[in-house]
């Protein structure tokens, strides 16, 4: 039985707790969770450089879960198009059960071995990809199975599981592991271990776009701006990095379309075209391009 599964002792009787007892047990357990997940810190790093290396090929982040793993895998992926533009083809996250399953539960659908290995397969799955398999038993069938699928191809493999001593921390080709230990609620791992996926997860993926070049100074300078309050954002961030009023970046983001480009052409003093061409000449990196 993977530790995740216990009961932890300290919090036998919960039930009959004070109410100010029990909500400060319950906030206990997740900075716990945080905890955990800083354990993680030397594979974390080792995984944002061997991801980025991949992806800068053209690869995609593929996630695999199932229940709350799944589902927090699926928020991940969700998110990198809108704040990081990148494109959702390239971020893709399958749930065992399918896609209903995020909202319904699949009974039984982790169990299946042929699965996640058949829906890889429809992908075209390649070396240059990323499979980043989620699982706090580290145990479940559907994932494992992914993985070893992704591996027998060359894909990088990556896990994020919550007991050190499940399969997936030594099967994947990098293993993140926040050991949360015994739950507050035997089994619920959509307390500590997934507060702890999270934070794995979200780390892991705004690592890779870093290191990838799509945050300058802080800055999500790869974010589109789609409604009236992102494209006020959009041009504050212009006239904060470029030192200019928000009349001239208003101005430069409506000639260059972009965040990255407006900058470019404030800073280096160019017009849309010739700060494309610097950006393209730097793979899109804006450090890089305001560089003399």
């Amino acid at each position: 039985m993977s530790s995740t599964e216990h009961a932890a002792a300290r919090f036998a009787g919960i039930e009959d707790w004070p109410t100010a007892d029990l909500a400060s047990a319950l906030l206990e357990t997740q900075l716990a969770a945080v905890s955990a997940a800083a354990g993680a810190q030397a594979a974390l790093a080792q995984a944002i450089d061997a991801a980025a290396e991949r992806l800068a090929k053209g690869g995609r982040l593929i996630y695999l879960g199932a229940g709350t793993s799944g589902r927090l895998a699926v928020l991940d992926a969700a998110e990198l198009p809108p704040t990081f533009n990148w494109p959702p083809e390239r971020a893709i996250a399958l749930m065992a059960g399918g896609p209903g399953a995020v909202v319904n539960a699949v009974e039984g659908a982790e169990d299946s071995v042929t699965e996640a290995p058949e829906a890889l397969k429809a992908l075209h799955l390649t070396a240059t990809d990323v499979v980043i398999g989620v699982a706090a038993s580290g145990r479940t069938p559907y994932v494992r199975a992914g993985l070893a699928a992704a591996k027998a191809i060359g894909a990088l493999t990556l896990s994020i599981t919550n007991a050190p001593e499940a399969p997936l921390a030594t099967e994947a080709d990098i293993a993140l592991t926040a050991a949360t230990g015994a739950e507050i609620i035997a089994g619920s791992t959509r307390m500590k271990a997934g507060t702890a996926q999270k934070v794995l997860l979200n780390c892991l993926s705004t690592g890779i776009m870093i290191r990838l070049g799509f945050v300058y100074r802080g800055r999500m300078i790869e974010m589109r701006p789609t409604n009236v309050k992102l494209h006020a954002r959009a041009v504050a961030m212009i006239a904060d990095l470029t030192g200019e009023s928000l009349e001239a970046a208003e101005k430069a983001l409506k000639a260059g379309g972009d965040i990255k480009t407006a900058v470019a052409m404030l800073v280096l003093t160019l017009d849309a075209e010739a700060a494309t061409a610097r950006l393209t000449a730097t793979g899109g990196k804006l450090s890089a391009a305001l560089k003399d």
